[in-house]
């Protein structure tokens, strides 16, 4: 099971946006990256087209770019401090059957990271 997923509330622990938070837009698992909202920007040039309408695409643009997973701690929702996650077994009852999953929890997040 992922530590970090889709929608989770991240910090940045090292590089140029140290601090910084941000919800996680994509996970890229095959390559142990994560895209931050409003972290680690870069300037993308693309190729000026035409559509078929004759309107003007390309030029450009600004627009994030995924950094490693381990550059980035999730925020516990109630100290609003980076934390790591834990996993825990839980019994759910749903329609009358009983079911086993893992659960992720934030972990005692005492001391920044």
């Amino acid at each position: 099971m992922a530590n970090i997923k889709k929608d989770d509330l991240v910090q940045v622990l090292s590089g140029s946006d140290r601090g910084k938070q941000g919800k996680v837009l994509e996970v890229l698992v095959e390559q142990d990256r994560v895209i931050v909202e409003g972290v680690n920007y870069v300037t993308k040039h693309t190729r000026v087209g035409q559509t078929q309408r004759g309107a003007k695409t390309g030029g450009i643009e600004t627009m994030e770019a995924p950094i490693h997973i381990s550059n980035v701690a999730v925020v516990d929702p109630s100290s609003k401090k980076p934390t790591r996650v834990g996993h825990r077994v839980e019994e759910k009852v749903k329609d009358g059957v009983k079911r086993t999953v893992r659960v992720r929890y934030a972990k005692n997040s005492g001391k920044d990271l």
